[in-house]
Formats: C-alpha cells, sequence, structure tokens
C-alpha cells in the first residue's frame, strides 16, 4: 500500500539538548512540523533553541530533574499541546516505559514500537531472537548466568578468553575480558555491581571473546507497513573505553567484497522483521578476523554517527524516522532504490584530555572553523559554552567525504586543522595521530587499536606548540573579521 502524503504539520517536542537536538530541529522543519525545544535552568542559551521554532522549560538542573524525567517531560507535552516526541539518542531514546507513557497519553513517540524497544533491549532476550530467527550469534549465553560458579562452567566449554557482558545498557560499561578461570571468579562480583548501578540489572551473560574484532553496524529503516531497508555498514571500530570516537561508511575492512556486504546487510534485515521493526535504527555485529560476523545487539534509536551514512546514500535518516513514526509513505520503492556513493568519515570532537582519554569540562573562550569544501560539522559550540561533567563529553561531530577512502582521510586531516576550539581541552591531537597513523590509513585496524598501536603515546610536546598556534590563529581570525 503506498501511503499519500500527509501534510499535516504537528507540534514535535525535542526531549534532548546538543548537536542532535540541533539536527531534529531542522529535519522538523524541513517537513513543514513545528519544533519544540526544551531549555533547562542550566543551558538557557542552548545553540540547540536557534533551530526551533518554541521553547518550553524543563525545570531543573540535573538529568534526573529534566532529560531523564519521564513524569515532567509528559506533563510539559501534555501542557503544550504536543502531538509527537523525538528523544534523539541517549536519555530516554531506548526507555520502553517512556514510550509506553507517551502512547498511554496520545502522544507518538518517534522511535520503535514499545515491544520492539522492550526485546531488543535486553541482550539475552535480544540473542534468542537472533538464534531462532537464524542470526548469528557469539557462542555463550543467551540467558543470565546466577553465579561465578555457573559461570566458569560455561567457559570452560566455549573456551577462554571469554566476556562477561551485562544484559541491560551498552555503551561499553558492564563488560570484562576474562582470559582465565580465577579472572571469571575476581571479576564476576565486580561486574555485576558495576551493572547494576548502570542499568538497574545486575544480570550477566557470558560470551566468547572474539579475538582482534572489527565493530560493524547496519543502518536499517521500517515503516508501518513492515517495509524494512538497509542503508549499507559503518566500521566503527576506533574505540576507547568501548566507546566510538573514529566510524566509516563503508568498513574498508569489508572493503570490495560485495558478498559480505549483502549477506550481512540483509542479516540485519532478517532480525529488523523478526522483532517488527517500524523505525531507524541499528543492528550491531562483531566481525572477527576470518570476516566471520556475529550479532552483537540492536541499538532501537538514532546513532550518534548517522551522518556518514547520509553521506554516502544521500538519505536523510531523520527525516525518514519522523515519517516513519507519523505514519507517511517514505517514498523508498525498493530496496534497490537506496545506494551508495564515495566514503565518509566522521571524528567525534570530545572534551577530555588526548592522552589519558578523560573528560576534561570547561570553559569555550573562542570558536572558529576554516573547513575544506564538503565538511559538515555537527555541533553545539558557542564561545562561552560550559562544558559540564553532567553530559556526554562529546561537543560536536566532524564529517568529511571523498569518493575514495584517501579523500576522505585527506580531507579529514585538512578539517581538523581548521576547528580551533579555545578554552576547551579537546580530542583533536589524538584524532590528528590517527587520521595519519600507518594501520588506520591501511583500513586493517580492530577494536584493540588504542590499546595496541597506542596513537596517544605519540602526542608530546607537539600538542602543547599546537595549541598555542591555534590560539594565535583564533585571535588573529577574530582581528580580521573571519
Amino acid at each position: 500500500m503506498i501511503r499519500q502524503p500527509n501534510n499535516k504539520s504537528r507540534r514535535i517536542l525535542i526531549a534532548n539538548r546538543g548537536e542532535i537536538a540541533s539536527r531534529v530541529a531542522k529535519a522538523c522543519r524541513e517537513l513543514g512540523h513545528t519544533a519544540v525545544g526544551c531549555w533547562t535552568d542550566n543551558e538557557r542559551q542552548a545553540v540547540h533553541l536557534q533551530f526551533c521554532d518554541e521553547w518550553v522549560h524543563l525545570e531543573g538542573s540535573t538529568n534526573g530533574e529534566t532529560y531523564l524525567n519521564v513524569e515532567k517531560i509528559i506533563q510539559v507535552a501534555k501542557d503544550n499541546n504536543i502531538d509527537a516526541v523525538h528523544p534523539g539518542y541517549g536519555f530516554l531514546s531506548e526507555n520502553a516505559d517512556f514510550a509506553n507513557s507517551l502512547k498511554k497519553a496520545g502522544i507518538i513517540f518517534i522511535g520503535p514500537n514499545v515491544e520492539a524497544i522492550k526485546v531488543m533491549g535486553d541482550k539475552a532476550t535480544s540473542k534468542k531472537l537472533a538464534n531462532k530467527s537464524g542470526v548469528p550469534t557469539v557462542p555463550g549465553t543467551d540467558e543470565a548466568v546466577p553465579n561465578a560458579e555457573e559461570a566458569v562452567k560455561v567457559a570452560s566449554e566455549i573456551g577462554y578468553p571469554v566476556l562477561l557482558k551485562a544484559v541491560a545498557g551498552g555503551g561499553g560499561r558492564g563488560m570484562r575480558a576474562c582470559e582465565n578461570e580465577k579472572d571469571v571468579r575476581d571479576q564476576f562480583d565486580a561486574v555485576g555491581r558495576e551493572s547494576l548501578a548502570a542499568f538497574n540489572n545486575g544480570d550477566l551473560l557470558v560470551e566468547k571473546l572474539i579475538v582482534n574484532p572489527h565493530h560493524i553496524e547496519v543502518q536499517i529503516l521500517a515503516d508501518k507497513d513492515g517495509n524494512t531497508y538497509h542503508f549499507f555498514e559503518r566500521e566503527c571500530s576506533i574505540q576507547r573505553r568501548h566507546q566510538k570516537i573514529v566510524e566509516e561508511a563503508p568498513s574498508p575492512f569489508i572493503g570490495d567484497d560485495e558478498e559480505l556486504r549483502k549477506n550481512i546487510c540483509d542479516t540485519a534485515i532478517k532480525l529488523a522483521k523478526a522483532v517488527n521493526y517500524d523505525s531507524a535504527g541499528t543492528v550491531e555485529f562483531i566481525m572477527g578476523e576470518d570476516k566471520s560476523f556475529y550479532f552483537l545487539e540492536m541499538n532501537t534509536r538514532i546513532q550518534v554517527e548517522h551522518p556518514i551514512t547520509e553521506e554516502i546514500t544521500g538519505m536523510d535518516l531523520i527525516v525518514c524516522m519522523i515519517q516513519a513514526a507519523l505514519g507517511d509513505d517514505l517514498r523508498i520503492p525498493s530496496q534497490e532504490f537506496i545506494t551508495r556513493s564515495g566514503h565518509a568519515i566522521e571524528c567525534r570532537i570530545c572534551a577530555e584530555d588526548p592522552i589519558t582519554m578523560l573528560p576534561a569540562p570547561g570553559l569555550v573562550t573562542g570558536f572558529e572553523t576554516n573547513f575544506p569544501q564538503g565538511t559538515r560539522f555537527d555541533h553545539c559550540l558557542y564561545k562561552g559554552l560550559e562544558v559540564t561533567p553532567d553530559f556526554d563529553p562529546m561537543v560536536g561531530k566532524l564529517v568529511c567525504k571523498g569518493m575514495v577512502r584517501d579523500v576522505a582521510i585527506r580531507k579529514m586531516r585538512a578539517a581538523l586543522d581548521g576547528l580551533f576550539i579555545e578554552g576547551l581541552k579537546t580530542n583533536k591531537p589524538l584524532l590528528k595521530v590517527i587520521l595519519d597513523e600507518d594501520v588506520f590509513c591501511e583500513g586493517q585496524y580492530s577494536t584493540n587499536y588504542i590499546k595496541e598501536v597506542a596513537p596517544q603515546d605519540s602526542i608530546d610536546t607537539a600538542f602543547k606548540h599546537q595549541r598555542f598556534y591555534e590560539i594565535l590563529a583564533g585571535v588573529e581570525a577574530r582581528r580580521m573579521g573571519i
């Protein structure tokens, strides 16, 4: 069935902040909807507000009082005649209770149905579904192990090394590699406590640890009629503390192996259909050195790294996500309609020490850019922005596209050189080292890259000199009115 275009304007509340809130606001306005932004007690001048049509006060200053407060967000939505809520990523974006509460209130959740969120949000349940659907999974348990003794038993059966992994949550928390029985016994309770504190669920799985793995994910999109499409894959193997800092599309590891690419993308669609998915989402896989791949988890939301997929496909994923939630026709006649061209790279710009990679809050005293043609910078920066420990340290996403990977890398080097942020310590020096490093340039890196190659060790006194010249360049740029 082909749906007729829905020209009705909706009032859409963006229950998020930063660059993703700006991104969603632009998509809402493009579609003719009213973008309603939130401002909190400590973010009265947030950048995303300038892209919104209206603003509402989400009273409070902590995450618990604002962006994580289900009751308050729903009440604000009711008070302001909101038709739909877009959660962005993080915060309540994968919270089934939030989605269900909106549904009960007669407000559309711009994301997948509640059941899909529940099933894919639990690693044990999602692994069972994958196994049932014929989707390959990492050898190990698909149910929580009750204690360390049982974990040791499972580990002995599948062979070391193994991974203790939280049933709930993500973002690298609640995960610990174990090389032997002693590690399992020593780490089991600690990982359980970490998981309980982070996700209010201390249950753990035991899985075979894939050596030198690649983190490959497939972007999918589905509508209310069951039409499901993939937008090819992304490589996300440059990580620190299990969190991504550099992403690419397409994957240099898959390279020209179109049969493998089709196989992993079709597998992602198979899983999405099995859970009756009906929004934008990402199916994540872990790929071994032999290019065998296994289902890892599904993110039932838009990903931070979605821009690189947009760059190689020409599709606006946020627009499509909103259309899917409202029941509009996506105007995608078939999978063949979605094609890719060129290569895109995203570098996450984070307020953190480039050597220790730990968060480094601070005040932005100056901000200038001088980018090469075609650079995309999704960000929340402005002079006077105070980056606090309250939120994720990412302040922007730098995206460059080239017709081939070498060109994309070259453009990214130039873009990093043209990004000037004063007063704030960032990971830019680390990113510059990575973009010049041989293993990265060859495209054969694994998720062990930071640990094994240690690009942070190549950041020395040159970092201090670079910062000095950046400050001078920023001052000169402002003096000239650039």
